[in-house]
């Protein structure tokens, strides 16, 4: 029904900075400082590893979404290749670890504010939410828009901070931390401080700050021309990794030797304040805030679109379905925005353990769902090689890399029964993982009888 149909109101403009938004957030801000602690200097290699296998992990998504002019999601392309349980199983999924990541970044943004005004820190909180809520409620072009203008904040930040540092190493710019200089990346105890150990461990941190890359997928039924926009977006990936991620943390390690970073604060904070520039504590404050609100607008896009199309798939209640004047899924909105605020104060109750423990479920659901994006894919191109065949956007290297890749996902799961921080989180999400399988497989039964009975 036209009524019930997602408006393609995003342009090439906001697909590419959702893109960029996607790979820039509060895993490399705030995430990135204890990474460094765990790994030394060679966390660059562990964002160059990730970000590698999520670009492959992309590439299959963007073959799989072009395949079919109905893809809304992945969760489609799950419900078609892998079966209604398989779709019911990672649209739930992909939903709960959205919904954990915008809980801790909307906690995160009262306690940003609080840097300023000396307020309850879940006054801003809310206040953030609802004005989230009030733009996205109207239509996805305000989506875009804010997404965009969050985006280019991260942008401009990150782009200083390297242009910077790459005239403080050619001058030879001394801070109270010593020179500014390549050697720093080698110089501390070598490239791996820490071992092979403390380099394996710092992947769980840096899987949570790629989350969110696969909203190019999730936006794709609101992309005015996703022939074009798609393949736009998920080619540029490797660019930007190289320039946000690696490049960014390459100028980090030069101006500070990994020594001098606290894993208890942003490195970005720590570099602008070596280099003497008297305002960076509050510049740099301002750039994580609007990155966790950036985080918490993406995680309320993409919760509500899920709740749409499980609810569109018979996979939900049939009321989030529903589309307002404006063709936005105002009631799933509403019940994300719900359940967020509702985490706000479980946060709030234990701040201290809060964020480890989301970000590691969060790390693991999203390890689910990218794994089941490159089983499509293999399933995909065993099952329907004409579709394979013609398309214009094939996915390389397969199926050699889908495995590879889903060997990664595999030894980093083990690394986190490992570390005793994120072993309790580990061990506690197959529950959920139980409950679904058990719920999807009531609601087979269920239709079963019925239609026995009819």
């Amino acid at each position: 029904m036209a009524h019930q149909e997602l408006k393609r109101d995003l342009s090439n403009r906001h697909v590419q900075l959702i893109a960029i938004g996607g790979t820039i957030g509060t895993g490399l801000f705030l995430g990135s400082g204890k990474a460094i602690q765990l790994a030394g200097p060679s966390i660059i290699f562990a964002y160059l590893i990730v970000g590698i296998a999520i670009f492959f992990v992309m590439r299959a998504l963007g073959e799989l979404l072009l395949s079919k002019a109905g893809y809304q999601s992945f969760t489609d392309i799950a419900q078609d290749y892998l079966g209604p349980r398989a779709a019911f199983v990672t649209g739930w999924t992909y939903w709960f670890c959205w919904i954990m990541t915008a809980m801790a970044d909307v906690i995160a943004v009262g306690v940003y504010v609080q840097y300023w005004f000396h307020i309850p820190q879940w006054i801003p909180a809310i206040i953030c939410l609802l004005i989230l809520l009030g733009f996205n409620l109207l239509t996805v072009k305000l989506f875009g828009e804010l997404e965009f203008w969050f985006a280019l904040i991260k942008v401009i930040t990150i782009l200083g901070l390297i242009v910077i540092g790459v005239i403080l190493l050619v001058i030879g710019f001394k801070t109270d931390a010593g020179a500014v200089t390549l050697q720093n990346l080698w110089a501390h105890e070598g490239l791996f401080p820490n071992g092979i150990s403390g380099f394996l461990l710092s992947f769980q941190m840096v899987v949570f700050a790629y989350v969110g890359t696969e909203l190019i997928g999730v936006s794709a039924a609101e992309t005015s021309n996703p022939e074009k926009n798609i393949p736009t977006a998920i080619n540029k990936i490797p660019l930007r990794i190289l320039f946000f991620y690696v490049g960014a943390l390459i100028v980090l390690l030069c101006v500070n030797p990994w020594t001098e970073l606290n894993a208890a604060e942003s490195p970005f904070v720590k570099t602008f304040s070596l280099v003497g520039i008297p305002v960076a504590a509050g510049v740099i404050n301002f750039v994580v805030l609007t990155s966790a609100a950036s985080a918490c607008n993406s995680g309320m896009f993409s919760t509500s679109r899920i709740l749409f199309n499980l609810s569109y798939n018979g996979q939900a209640p049939a009321s989030f379905v529903k589309l307002n004047k404006n063709h936005v899924p105002g009631n799933a909105l509403w019940v994300s925005t719900l359940v967020v605020s509702a985490g706000a104060l479980l946060s709030k109750l234990m701040p201290e353990q809060a964020f480890g423990i989301v970000t590691t479920i969060s790390a693991i659901c999203f390890i689910w769902v990218w794994g089941v994006i490159l089983i499509c894919h293999l399933k995909y191109k065993r099952t329907r090689p004409e579709l394979h065949a013609k398309s214009t956007f094939k996915a390389p290297f397969t199926p050699f890399i889908n495995y590879a890749v889903l060997s990664l996902f595999a030894l980093i799961l083990i690394i986190m029964l490992y570390a005793e921080e994120t072993r309790p989180a580990l061990l506690l999400t197959p529950l959920w993982f139980i409950l679904l399988f058990t719920l999807a497989s009531n609601r087979r039964k269920k239709e079963k009888s019925i239609n026995l009975s009819a």
